[in-house]
């Protein structure tokens, strides 16, 4: 090992032709490579290559407390550790991989070796996105970014264009829904090696499919994460989460902090090519600076996609419904392209499911609020609500349908259920279909999670692979998660709860694709396929016209062009029926009770002369023009 220069370079990120070095982490350089920390004052470190745990290379700081050294002859596989004021030795906080898990050595790799072919693939429109959420480690028996590859032919077919991953940083133990990550900056090593996901996205590109991370820059998570080790102003000591000590972006050191996590992002975009990034509980990042981070961040994201010539969103999640989020910074916003709207699904699972503890109860699931979250994009806009027990959410004035992201399900919606059961399990094969129309109809962004398709009937719960200890109060917390449920009032009924430590947690929340060969899940597949074959085609040439509750049981969501209209009428509990004399130009062209969509048909009764519609059960019907050429028979050709 030679050391060749404790020389500084410029902090800031650069892009070369083709690669993109941050400003922390290990950097491969021509003849060796070069290894930057950030520690606090005073701090002595040493770089430990990992087989030569008796030398110690010292670490030279520069003003802003960048430790750094260039060794010769180390290159891509090389692991390493640092060492600091005599303790440790610690993996990389930067760290772009973890091959033995948060707790091992950091491993140099090199990003400029891997053979891109799709290298002009741009991501769809915000407008033309369908989100697909799915978890790596359940989404396939195998659990890895490789195996997901195997099902992307699948997900093109069905009409999906963009899968989104929950959390890969890397976290502590085998399995974990991510928001434990402790490494920002490395892929999870459960999950394969950098190069698998460099697979994965580039198998999705040629695939027409865009891949966007689920980013978590609200905390850290509890076991692993070392980055206080090596500066202790990481923290902050103004702010809290629901998760313990917020991050330090706005006070001494803030400056460094909030460039640790934009590179991150910018990463995972340079290094892996993906196409977006939505950003975990952005309402719990906690931070007084001008501009805050948010800002800084969406606008270093933005500035990114320009660079390279490509498409890459970013959307907050977010329970504020906050307008701020999706506004440009020029009219004091943050910038984000879309935020998740969950009034939608509050509304609908009230209706459907039955839901009101928590914060379904200021949710009644009627027609006319669903309705009407549908045309606004979200239902509170200032509205007090008696869970917060204060005001909630802005006006959405002047706010596009796309920069809100709808759905019926999604991983926090079904994991943070005490037993994780998915709607299509808790309501009838008709309202679920229903749903999934209205869904799908709206001019929002959908989003589906794994395996909603064809109606899993798998829990997603909430699971953790933590050490001893740690585990045992991580079982205990998610226990008293639910005291303020009714249904879980008594302490024995909650010690019925999951495990989130047993493994056999884990293993039942993994999808089984089995059953996708099963007559009702093939029947659902089929709904799903041909409702998204209509959205695309909707897309391309029409305009969301309206949405309206027809009577209590029913509402009416219209498209129309140049060519004509296109309605879908659903039916949220029958029997129902509905009556408009503008209906009477309208053709049936399918419905949820036709024999592909279901085994044992309810026939819908429609008398075109009278522009009457009548249903005995939940459901829906697509109609259009009668003079409207492009459709034929059943579905769009």
């Amino acid at each position: 090992m030679k050391v060749i220069s404790h020389a500084i370079e410029s902090q800031a990120p650069r892009v070369r032709a083709n690669s993109w070095v941050a400003s922390l982490g290990a950097s491969i350089q021509e003849g060796g490579c070069l290894f930057r920390v950030w520690a606090g004052p005073n701090a002595n470190i040493e770089l430990v290559l990992d087989g030569e745990p008796s030398r110690c290379t010292p670490m030279l700081p520069d003003a802003c407390g960048v430790h750094q050294v260039r060794v010769e002859g180390v290159g891509s596989g090389a692991r390493y550790w640092f060492r600091i004021n005599g303790r440790g030795p610690y993996p990389d906080p930067a760290s772009r991989f973890q091959p033995l898990g948060v707790h091992g050595p950091s491993q140099v790799i090199d990003h400029n070796c891997f053979a891109w072919k799709s290298t002009e693939f741009q991501s769809p429109s915000l407008r033309e996105l369908v989100f697909y959420e799915l978890h790596v480690g359940t989404f396939t028996p195998a659990g890895t970014f490789l195996a997901v590859i195997d099902k992307l032919d699948g997900l093109q077919q069905l009409g999906i264009n963009a899968i989104e991953l929950m959390p890969i940083a890397d976290f502590a133990g085998e399995y974990n829904w991510g928001y434990d990550g402790v490494f920002p900056y490395a892929p999870a090593h459960s999950y394969g090696t950098p190069d698998d996901l460099r697979k994965l996205v580039e198998e999705a590109h040629q695939r027409g499919i865009a891949v966007c991370l689920d980013v978590v820059y609200n905390h850290l998570g509890p076991d692993g994460a070392y980055q206080s080790v090596f500066a202790p102003g990481f923290y902050s000591s103004k702010h809290k989460t629901p998760w313990g000590d917020g991050l330090n972006f706005d006070g001494d050191g803030g400056d460094k902090v909030r460039a640790y996590f934009i590179e991150s992002a910018l990463a995972w975009i340079y290094d892996y090519r993906v196409d977006g990034l939505r950003v975990d509980a952005t309402h719990a990042i906690q931070d007084d600076s001008d501009p805050p981070f948010l800002t800084d961040l969406t606008k270093r994201v933005h500035a990114a996609a320009h660079s390279l010539g490509r498409t890459i969103f970013i959307i907050a999640e977010d329970e504020r419904n906050e307008r701020r989020l999706v506004l440009p910074s020029e009219q004091g916003g943050h910038g984000f392209d879309a935020v998740w709207s969950d009034d939608f699904h509050h509304h609908m699972r009230h209706r459907l499911a039955g839901d009101s503890d928590g914060y379904y109860r200021d949710f009644d699931g009627t027609t006319e609020s669903i309705a009407r979250t549908i045309r606004d994009g979200w239902f509170f806009n200032g509205q007090f609500a008696r869970h917060s027990g204060h005001r909630r959410g802005t006006k959405p004035d002047g706010l596009s349908y796309e920069s809100r992201v709808f759905c019926i399900q999604n991983h926090d919606q079904i994991g943070n259920r005490a037993f994780g059961e998915r709607l299509s399990s808790q309501i009838s094969y008709p309202a679920y279909l229903a749903a999934s129309a209205l869904l799908l109809f709206a001019p929002e962004i959908p989003l589906l999670f794994m395996g909603q398709e064809w109606a899993a009937s798998e829990p997603f719960l909430y699971f953790t692979d933590h050490n001893e200890e740690l585990g045992r109060m991580v079982t205990e917390g998610r226990r008293k998660e639910f005291e303020h449920f009714s249904a879980f009032a008594d302490e024995t009924r909650r010690g019925t709860l999951p495990d989130p430590q047993r493994k056999e947690t884990f293993r039942l929340s993994k999808l089984d694709w089995t059953a996708r060969q099963r007559p009702l899940h093939v029947a659902c597949l089929n709904w799903y396929r041909d409702l998204l074959h209509v959205r695309r085609y909707l897309l391309s040439s029409f305009k969301f016209r309206l949405c309206q509750a027809l009577n209590a049981k029913m509402i009416h969501s219209q498209w129309e062009s140049a060519f004509g209209r296109v309605s879908a009428i659903v039916a949220l509990e029958g029997p129902a029926a509905a009556q408009d004399e503008a209906w009477t130009d309208m053709a049936l062209c399918f419905s949820s009770e036709d024999t592909t969509y279901t085994s044992d048909a309810c026939p819908v009764i429609w008398q075109s002369n009278a522009g009457k519609l009548t249903m005995e059960r939940a459901g829906a019907v697509i109609f259009a023009s009668e003079d409207f050429a492009p459709i034929s028979g059943k579905i769009f050709t």
